[in-house]
């Protein structure tokens, strides 16, 4: 209340040596530069309040123990050096949140080229493969005329031929690693040759 009032008094002295000044009165411009002093004066009283004010708050909160347990208590801060990517704050959201299909596609691309054979081991047919691979490489060409801007992309196109063979080569593997563990008794010993060839032949 005190604050208030006195602001209001300082108001209107301000007011009248506006008055003062606009009347041409000899001495309304040494009033309106004691005015402005007072001014300039209460105004950094309210910034050391303020200031005190945080300074009190802060060590309060110290004292009852609210920064003992923080995450990087004692630790280096992560991704300091990263200050001049201007990304880093959604990198950052993406790992901690681990959240996948987000984020600038060249960080999409990356994350989807490294795990791309098993994206594709998943697919049933060469078709479901080589629609896959035909997306994946039209994003890439995309991504790189940066229209939305983000990261330089670095991720490579991917040869659809090769990757087919690759997907067939992985497929017949994996059927045949899946026929050996059927073939095996149910006491753990491997079928005989005959039995084997037979079940080939059956």
């Amino acid at each position: 209340m005190a604050a208030g009032r006195r602001e209001d008094e300082l108001r209107r002295r301000l007011e009248r040596a506006a008055e003062l000044r606009a009347g041409g009165l000899a001495h309304s411009q040494e009033e309106a530069d004691e005015l402005a002093r007072e001014e300039e004066l209460n105004r950094k009283r309210r910034e050391v309040d303020t200031a005190r004010r945080a300074d009190y708050l802060i060590r309060d909160a110290i004292s009852r123990g609210e920064f003992d347990h923080l995450k990087y208590a004692g630790k280096p801060i992560p991704n300091l050096d990263n200050a001049n990517d201007p990304d880093w704050w959604i990198k950052g959201l993406i790992e901690r949140e681990q959240l996948t299909g987000l984020g600038p596609e060249a960080l999409v691309l990356r994350v989807e080229d490294a795990g791309l054979p098993e994206t594709l081991d998943a697919l049933h047919t060469e078709k479901q493969v080589r629609d896959a691979l035909e997306s994946f490489n039209r994003r890439v060409i995309e991504a790189r005329r940066q229209l939305l801007g983000g990261p330089p992309v670095i991720t490579k196109l991917r040869d659809i031929e090769a990757e087919v063979a690759a997907w067939h080569a992985r497929r017949s593997a994996a059927e045949a690693a899946r026929a050996e563990a059927e073939a095996h008794d149910a006491d753990g010993r491997p079928p005989s040759f005959w039995r084997r060839l037979f079940r080939r032949g059956g």
